[in-house]
């Protein structure tokens, strides 16, 4: 298990409203699409993070995290595996206070290194599916 209730718990309610999206676009088939309007419609603030820029649910959209010029609590994160690792550490570098891997997404060696630079992470999971629960 990759986040125990209580910090998921706590990264839903504790750590922010702000949320970059990596992998969100405007392809309203991706998960990342429908997953980044659950988070809005509960009070989250999301920011669209995508090689395209596209601007998604109404929220400017960059190119990378290290282009968003203001703060991000969390980084949640919709890209395979392999490409996880890096995203991880750019949440770390721009001083993000969590990040979410979502289902199917994991890399332990993320995870140590994200937990061991002091934030918060969930893998595997999907805040969409954990944040009504909340409510």
């Amino acid at each position: 298990m990759y986040g125990d209730s209580a910090t998921i718990r706590k990264i839903l309610t504790e750590l922010g409203d702000t949320w970059a999206v990596v992998g969100l676009s405007t392809n309203q088939r991706r998960p990342a699409y429908g997953v980044a309007a659950v988070l809005q419609r509960f009070g989250k603030r999301i920011v669209p993070v995508h090689p395209k820029a596209e601007t998604v649910h109404g929220e400017k959209g960059y190119p990378s995290l290290d282009a968003i010029p203001f703060p991000v609590d969390v980084v949640d994160v919709f890209v395979n595996s392999d490409l996880a690792g890096p995203v991880a550490d750019e949440a770390v570098a721009i001083g993000a206070r969590a990040v979410w891997f979502q289902l199917g997404v994991v890399d332990e060696q993320a995870y140590e290194r994200t937990r061991g630079a002091g934030l918060e992470m969930v893998m595997d999971r999907c805040p969409a599916i954990e944040i009504p629960s909340l409510r």
